[in-house]
């Protein structure tokens, strides 16, 4: 019900704007019918009767040249005039108005439209009566007869040739189509493009042999033997061109085999549009290209511009009647498409044209129409060469723009050896990789708009081109691309040549932490000015002057060194702490007050982590001294005290015999550097006699081996009856005058355990174990619990 429905609407909207169009100018031309055919008539004696007498035809060939110089020189005025029409005030073409020019060019439609129509109707009415009554009929109905039947057997015998020609190339086209859903080894868009070209090249070779068959059929078959009809030869030329037109379109929607079909597509719907899309093209194509030709050849030109309009006017409705039918169903399947995209940019390009495909195809219906309308002697060869030419910029397009989709959501992966050596040369190449794809498929797509514009006569490319904004343009973009290109190459060169000496797996083995320090503090430098130098450069290069960008960039850098001082200190320090090798990642350092393993540094701070895992970052402009502890070796410093009863000489003795074990151990063995030096007695303290000694190791290991020296030390002591003395507590009660001291009173400690003896055993009610002590004394002890030393 919806469909017809929608068939009687838009047929009545049509022809009521075909009405209103045309309109004015029936009316006009209703009143000069009668007048301009007898003209025409007379004209046309005339000019055959000049033609025929030689001198005459000199004359008027003469006379031909003197018009056209009296053009030339006219046009050479044309200037003049419009500087007098804009001294006089008169509107010029350049200064009128866009709705007056619309207002006009729609006048000139309908003034052509009307002028069609009229003609037709005298064409129809004077088709099969003449002028003269006593001359007869104007044309041959034997005549017609026998072309038409000539032209029938051309067409059969083609149309015969190229269907048999099909049909020996069906297995070959089955066979292509297998290879490509079956074949392994390359990716799958990559068969369908090469079995889709493969497949175009045997059915262009097909439509030409079936052409070449043709010609020979209608030269040396029908006919006059040895000459080639002019109506044979029409439907020829339009054979070959409608038939390459199919062939384009069998490339995006074959319907017999899948493995040939670009557009994913069931089978259903390419049959469906490859139907609808080759019945069109047939209708129009040789409709306007046999049909009005041998009508304006034989019959009547008029008639022929009739006859073409009708063919427009209802190609025109039965596509855009096809193109509603189904605009939910394509809307539905290009949401879907979109859905599935993985770009965003994708996504959003599907979505869009989801929503107006079914306006941009009816606008292009229209416009045929209208071409048609304004330009009827060239508006199918001029629309059909724009459409062919549409059809393959956006084809090969499409190819590009896939095959580059698939390779920027292809993984680039590199060799285990060499992502070994350069573990991050993968990740860059595949971020830059890509995003250079992004960039050649914009150009792609702004080339092929610029493409389609220019097919249609919207955009002169070659007329911009030739300008030297146009040429310019196209230089700089060029330009601009090599130099990001060759700015990205370098910088993974250099990136990753930074790499592979910072890498072990390069044979050189584990690089210092001076080297690493500097290549990647050379590396960030690299970056920062590679980046500055090719925005510099590209700026340059797209016409901004980049004299006042330095000078800017100077003056701003001046007023950062006043106002950031502390910054510029870091920044200088940092170099000078770089250049001398102060520290490197990794060392054990002392900055600032604190001490810890530097795990970072930079060009203007320093970051270290303390030994109980605190993470500082010390700018460099609070750094007065830096103590690394990792530079050629390092001292384990130690101190034993022994009792002053011992034998110092037995002691080191024993503090020898601890190094040499440590000298047989694996693990701390290989990293001792030196004999053990013996300081010597360094002290005589309070409670002991200390020792000191020296231990030389590998830098940063002085601490372990310390640890382990002090285990054997403790040892090696208990094992020889070595006190090593702790603090001790003396009480002292004083003496008497002849050096005796009084004794201890410890009464009251024996008091006490006489009490807890004397005590008796409570009964136990909780079922465990319970102590108790009653005695009194068990208390807080006050002043009489001591007793005070006796005076003399």
């Amino acid at each position: 019900m919806l469909l017809p429905r929608l068939k009687a609407r838009l047929s009545h909207w049509l022809a009521l704007i075909l009405l209103l169009v045309a309109m004015p100018a029936l009316a006009q031309q209703a009143e000069t019918t009668a007048s301009d055919t007898a003209s025409d008539t007379m004209a046309y004696s005339t000019l055959a009767d000049l033609l025929e007498n030689d001198a005459t035809r000199q004359r008027l060939i003469g006379q031909l040249r003197t018009l056209a110089s009296d053009d030339a020189g006219a046009s050479i005025e044309a200037p003049g005039e419009l500087a007098a029409q804009e001294a006089a005030g008169e509107p010029t073409p350049a200064d009128t108005s866009l709705a007056r020019r619309l207002a006009e060019t729609t006048s000139g439609v309908a003034s052509d439209l009307g002028q069609q129509f009229t003609a037709l109707t005298h064409a129809l009415s004077t088709l099969f009566t003449s002028a003269d009554p006593d001359a007869g009929p104007q044309i041959s109905m034997a005549e017609i007869t026998d072309a038409a039947l000539n032209l029938a057997l051309v067409i059969v015998a083609t149309f015969a040739t190229f269907v048999i020609l099909r049909s020996l190339a069906r297995p070959l086209f089955s066979r292509v189509s297998h290879w490509s859903q079956h074949s392994g080894g390359r990716s799958p868009l990559l068969r369908i493009i090469l079995a889709v070209a493969f497949a175009a090249l045997i059915d262009v070779v097909v439509v030409a042999l079936a052409y070449v068959g043709g010609n020979l059929i209608a030269t040396f078959a029908i006919g006059e033997t040895g000459e080639l009809s002019t109506r044979a030869s029409l439907f020829l030329n339009a054979f070959l061109i409608i038939e390459l037109i199919k062939a384009a379109i069998r490339m995006l929607f074959s319907s017999r085999y899948e493995g040939l079909r670009l557009l994913p597509a069931s089978t259903q719907e390419a049959a469906h549009w490859n139907r609808w899309l080759a019945t069109l093209t047939g209708f129009v194509g040789y409709g306007m290209l046999v049909v009005v030709p041998i009508v304006n050849f034989y019959l009547s030109s008029a008639l022929g511009r009739g006859i073409g309009l009708v063919i427009m006017l209802l190609a025109f409705v039965y596509a855009t009647v096809f193109v509603l039918k189904n605009r939910l169903k394509l809307r539905h399947a290009l949401e879907a498409r979109a859905a599935k995209a993985s770009m965003s940019a994708s996504r959003v390009a599907l979505n869009l044209l989801a929503k107006l495909w079914h306006w941009l195809a009816i606008a292009y219906f229209l416009v045929v129409l209208l071409l048609s309308i304004v330009r009827p002697e060239d508006a199918l060869p001029s629309v059909m060469l724009a459409t062919l030419q549409t059809l393959i910029i956006v084809g090969i397009g499409l190819l590009l723009s896939g095959v580059l989709t698939q390779l920027i959501g292809k993984r680039i992966t590199l060799s285990d050896d060499l992502r070994r050596k350069l573990p991050k040369l993968e990740v860059r190449l595949n971020a830059y990789i890509p995003t250079f794809l992004k960039v050649i498929r914009a150009i792609i797509l702004i080339t092929v708009v610029l493409l389609v514009l220019n097919a249609w006569g919207v955009f002169d490319l070659a007329a911009w081109y030739a300008t030297d904004a146009g040429a310019g343009t196209v230089s700089k973009l060029i330009d601009v691309i090599i130099i990001l290109v060759v700015a990205a190459a370098l910088w993974i060169a250099l990136a990753s040549l930074i790499e592979h000496r910072l890498s072990p797996e390069t044979g050189t083995g584990e690089p210092s932490a001076r080297a690493k320090t500097l290549l990647s503090l050379f590396r960030n430098a690299l970056a920062i000015a590679l980046i500055t130098m090719t925005g510099m450069i590209v700026l340059a290069e797209i016409g901004i002057n980049i004299g006042p960008l330095i000078a800017g960039a100077g003056v701003l850098g001046l007023a950062i060194g006043f106002g950031a001082q502390k910054l510029v200190q870091d920044i200088i320090t940092g170099i000078f702490i770089q250049v001398e090798n102060a520290m490197n990642t990794g060392d054990v350092v002392s900055v600032g007050g604190i001490t810890g393993t530097a795990e970072r540094l930079s060009i203007r701070s320093v970051g270290i982590r303390d030994l109980s895992g605190t993470y500082h970052i010390v700018p460099f402009s609070s750094v007065d001294t830096v103590s690394n502890y990792m530079r050629e070796f390092g001292n384990h410093v130690g101190e034993y005290g022994i009792a002053y009863r011992e034998n110092i000489d037995h002691a080191i003795e024993h503090l020898q015999a601890a190094f040499e074990e440590l000298k047989t151990s694996e693990e701390f063995g290989h990293k001792l550097l030196a004999p053990l030096t013996v300081a010597g007695v360094t002290a005589l303290a309070d409670s002991s006699v200390n020792i000191r000694v020296i231990i030389k190791t590998t830098p940063g290991d002085q601490w372990g081996v310390g640890r382990a020296y002090n285990r054997l030390v403790k040892m090696h002591f208990d094992a020889a009856g070595i006190e090593i003395p702790f603090p001790h507590t003396t009480l002292y009660f004083g003496e008497n005058k002849d050096g005796t001291a009084p004794p201890a009173h410890l009464r009251l400690a024996e008091d006490r355990r006489q009490a807890v003896e004397a005590q008796p055993e409570q009964p136990d009610t909780s079922g465990t174990e319970t102590y108790r002590v009653n005695d009194p004394s068990h208390r807080k002890p006050d002043a009489d619990d001591v007793d005070a030393p006796q005076a003399r």
